[in-house]
Parts: structure tokens; C-alpha cells; sequence
């Protein structure tokens, strides 16, 4: 079995790019406000996933490692 994530998106600094849902489409919904949410908060880590968040060109998403709280991304410096 892989590793799990928890996956968040900063409403307050998204701007509804949408790349995120180009990128993991099965990841990422936006609301009617075109507001990016992760379809589910805990899901399996994927390439897609991590792609979206690296690729949010403000940075919004956040991903943690389910259970530790250990960050996938952004790294720790």
C-alpha cells in the first residue's frame, strides 16, 4: 500500500486558475465560485496531484502526509 496524503487548497489565495484541475482532474473540482477544492481531502499520492500543486502558479495547495502531518509539498526548506 502507498502512502496516503491530505491535500488542501487555500480558498483565500486561489484565483481559479484552473490548472490544478487540468492536471489532476480526478484531484480538484471548482465551485461555482471558481474555487479550487480537492475532491477528496485524503487521497492516494499521485503524480497528478503533486504536478498540481507544484504548478499552482499562487502557491495555494498544500500536501501533507496523511497521519504524520509530514509535508509533501511546498518542501520544508
Amino acid at each position: 500500500m502507498g502512502d496516503r496524503w491530505h491535500v488542501e487548497v487555500d480558498r483565500s489565495v486561489c484565483i481559479g486558475s484552473a490548472q490544478c484541475v487540468h492536471r489532476a482532474p480526478d484531484g480538484f473540482r471548482l465551485d461555482t465560485a471558481r474555487q479550487s477544492h480537492p475532491a477528496e481531502p485524503d487521497m492516494d499520492a499521485g503524480e497528478g496531484v503533486l504536478a498540481a500543486a507544484e504548478n499552482c502558479p499562487v502557491e495555494a495547495i498544500v500536501i501533507t502526509l496523511l497521519g504524520s502531518g509530514e509535508p509533501v509539498f511546498p518542501p520544508e526548506d
